[in-house]
């Protein structure tokens, strides 16, 4: 079943306003759609290419924002899997998270493009759980 995002959770993971993702979507550059009277909502994979688009990966050695948990809560925009490893890419904001982890671990936590994740970072190692 393929993620989907109401406007106040895509403008969350995107780091905007709920009004822009609004003008989005009234633009075309988001498109979104209403299940009989319910609320807009947006698809994951949808979301995931838009956040790639959203922000230049900041300078070496420079951040625009930290996370002093270490936790960057992002969307989920590639997922490559081999017979035994996935390697997982999470757009968090302004900023790219790589994780290589166990296919077993990536497809028990469900990881498809779209999917909202959280990223853990301690030392070199990154986790990532689903909230």
């Amino acid at each position: 079943m393929a993620a989907t995002y109401r406007i106040a959770e895509a403008a969350e993971l995107l780091g905007v306003s709920d009004d822009t993702v609004r003008r989005w979507i009234d633009s075309g550059r988001l498109p979104a759609r209403r299940n009989g009277g319910g609320p807009a909502v947006v698809d994951g994979s949808d979301l995931a290419r838009v956040a790639t688009q959203l922000h230049e990966a900041p300078d070496p050695g420079t951040t625009r924002s930290s996370s002093a948990r270490n936790r960057l809560t992002g969307i989920v925009t590639r997922v490559v899997r081999d017979t035994v490893m996935a390697q997982v890419e999470i757009q968090a904001g302004p900023f790219r998270v790589v994780s290589l982890m166990s296919r077993e671990a990536a497809d028990e936590l469900g990881l498809e493009v779209g999917v909202r994740a959280v990223a853990t970072v301690k030392a070199t190692q990154v986790s990532v759980d689903i909230p």
